[in-house]
């Protein structure tokens, strides 16, 4: 019995640190100084494709799991400045007017021409919507930031089914200005 309740205590204890370290490091007073400066990178960690046809083709790779959300490589971002925003996000799904060209198939874009609009959110929230006029295929795109750091991208367009992106934001670096 005794034996039972170490198991016990280690299994919760190990949870409860497990937990604390998938944190991205951010501090409120951080994340708020980066909102309020308006220069920030959101880095996505996970993909959302919302067609049913990518979630079938996806289920069906050998030892894949029954979920629609991409684990993403590290290094793919939507960079906003006061002067330009640049995306840089891969695309999974349905494109209804699809290019030879690779480079135009994913969201890489700079936008020079645009306007944001900041209005706070549920929860302590942050919510961003995007207006690009320079880029005819984007409809738009919501950027919703938590206190914590993390956020979440969801992008419409008018030549591909939607997608969304869980992620956090982090300080624009310096080789990127």
């Amino acid at each position: 019995m005794k034996n039972l309740f170490k198991i016990t205590v280690l299994g919760i204890l190990f949870f409860l640190l497990n937990s604390c370290g998938s944190q991205n490091g951010l501090t409120t007073e951080k994340v708020a100084s980066l909102l309020s400066s308006g220069n920030f990178t959101f880095l996505a960690q996970k993909a959302n494709p919302m067609g049913g046809d990518v979630i079938n083709v996806l289920n069906s790779f050998p030892n894949s799991s029954a979920s629609r959300i991409l684990e993403l490589d590290y290094g793919y971002t939507l960079q906003i400045t006061e002067n330009e925003i640049v995306a840089t996000l891969p695309y999974f799904g349905r494109m209804y007017n699809p290019s030879f060209d690779t480079s135009k198939n994913s969201y890489r874009f700079t936008s020079k021409d645009f306007k944001i609009n900041q209005s706070p959110g549920k929860k302590g929230s942050t919510t961003y919507s995007f207006v690009l006029n320079d880029q005819q295929n984007i409809r738009r795109m919501y950027l919703e930031v938590f206190k914590n750091g993390k956020a979440y991208l969801s992008i419409d367009s008018n030549d591909r089914q939607p997608i969304s992106y869980d992620g956090y934001i982090m300080e624009n670096s310096a080789d990127k200005k």
